[in-house]
């Protein structure tokens, strides 16, 4: 188990609230911003050069949500311009662990903790994460 001495980067990952996203009443339903999230991790893993589809091809590995505690603060609006901000906070064998905010401006709206599991691409069963992933998470 690493727990990450340093205090790595937050990733930040514009997201803009779109009709789809919301209610009759302009509300974004609260199942969005787990897509939201989802977006921001994706985006973070292509940050440090990893892309999702060539793990699986290459790697015969993906990443899934193994559990998640979230707190929904505020509600974001039709048209409001949100930043998704994902922070690396522990690294194991087979997971990792990402602490994760949704803010308007300075309003934080989200907060939750997500840990990510490694598994095999085929068998769906845990898996190491590969060394190379594993070496850039540590580096930053």
């Amino acid at each position: 188990m690493n727990n990450l001495c340093n205090n790595p980067p937050v990733f930040h990952w514009p997201v803009r609230v779109y009709y789809e996203d919301t209610d009759a009443g302009g509300v974004v339903y609260h199942s969005q911003y787990l897509n939201f999230m989802e977006r921001a991790r994706t985006e973070w893993l292509r940050s440090l050069g990893f892309e999702q589809a060539a793990l699986r091809e290459s790697l015969n590995i993906l990443f899934v949500v193994h559990s998640m505690q979230i707190q929904f603060k505020k509600s974001a609006r039709f048209d409001d311009l949100l930043s998704v901000e994902t922070q690396l906070t522990q690294l194991r064998l087979g997971s990792f662990e990402c602490s994760q905010q949704i803010v308007r401006e300075e309003e934080r709206l989200i907060q939750a903790q997500v840990k990510i599991a490694c598994v095999d691409a085929i068998t769906y069963k845990p898996t190491g994460i590969p060394a190379p992933i594993k070496l850039s998470m540590e580096s930053i």
